[in-house]
């Protein structure tokens, strides 16, 4: 455990994981959220923008909560994010369906490849051996 100090208020304080700010802050931004997610259920055609203004959050924050997938939009909202991957418009996350499922499945060839490699090694050492008689 070691002391920070929070980016939010200034206070020390133990600092564990996460974000680098106090518990209070947390609380306080938690609040905010809460807020936010309701606004945005009342008011889905609202941007960015015009819903950090509202809600006193900055358009940075909502960004953040979005690219977390505590935020999210219906596909007839104007608010949305780029794909980190091929920049494709998408409405939480960090990357659209299609570069997940590549992703996904590259990490799978990935580990069907690893699998094999152990499975030869596990093999090649799994044989029997003779020694040679005539070298003695």
């Amino acid at each position: 455990m070691e002391v920070r100090t929070c980016k939010e208020c200034k206070k020390l304080f133990n600092y564990l994981t996460g974000a680098p700010i106090c518990q209070a802050c947390k609380d306080k931004l938690e609040v905010k959220f809460q807020q936010v997610k309701e606004y945005v259920r009342e008011n889905p055609k609202e941007g960015i923008n015009e819903v950090a203004e509202a809600n006193d959050v900055s358009a940075n924050q909502i960004r953040r909560w979005i690219r977390e997938e505590r935020l999210s939009f219906s596909d007839d909202s104007d608010i949305g994010l780029d794909c980190e991957s091929c920049g494709k418009m998408i409405k939480s996350g960090r990357l659209c369906q299609a570069c997940k499922d590549k992703l996904l499945g590259n990490v799978e060839d990935m580990y069907k490849g690893e699998e094999s490699i152990v499975a030869r090694k596990h093999r090649e050492a799994a044989r029997m051996r003779f020694i040679d008689q005539e070298a003695k």
